[in-house]
């Protein structure tokens, strides 16, 4: 009876530890604890490069139709947070956004995909940029996993609509957290 008591419990951690190491994760070569000079908004006072990050996921569900990326500051002083990106429509066979594919002119995003507009009025990545002397902001880098494989959007739709759009479509998400204080 031992033997069979022991035999259970080691399949049931077996199977519980192969579920955690498949979890849908999302990483970055250029993000750490703190945002950089690169992802820092350049304009409202800011002086930063406003390059976004390379963004990588793994483990999405099977069921997956496409993805989307958001970065969202809910620190801002604004009783809302604030948008700085909003990318969807990401084909399910895309695993990855290079570095700076939040900068429609460079063409760098996956085709098919659309960067509507964030918090600053224009569609794109824009950096960070809290108040001077505010405390650290949290900036979560997000990739939602999607059952549907397009969202009828466009560059001119709102963050909050988008927002609204992702919830009732996720399947999952992963998130990454940075900070920034000027």
């Amino acid at each position: 009876m031992k033997k069979l008591v022991f035999l259970v419990f080691m399949l049931a951690f077996i199977g519980s530890s192969n579920a955690y190491s498949e979890e849908f994760t999302l990483k970055s070569d250029d993000l750490r604890g703190q945002l950089t000079e690169e992802q820092v908004f350049s304009g409202f006072g800011c002086t930063g490069k406003n390059i976004s990050p390379s963004l990588k996921w793994i483990n999405a569900p099977h069921d997956t139709k496409s993805f989307a990326v958001t970065v969202y500051d809910p620190d801002a002083p604004t009783g809302s947070g604030w948008w700085h990106w909003v990318i969807v429509n990401i084909p399910s066979t895309i695993s990855e956004l290079k570095k700076d594919a939040g900068n429609p002119q460079k063409a760098l995003a996956p085709k098919g995909s659309i960067q509507s507009l964030t918090d600053y009025g224009k569609a794109g990545f824009g950096g960070a940029c809290p108040p001077l002397g505010d405390k650290a902001h949290r900036y979560i880098f997000t990739v939602y996993a999607l059952n549907t494989a397009a969202l009828e959007v466009d560059e001119k739709t709102s963050p909050a609509l988008v927002g609204f759009m992702l919830n009732q479509h996720a399947i999952a998400k992963a998130s990454l957290i940075s900070y920034y204080n000027r």
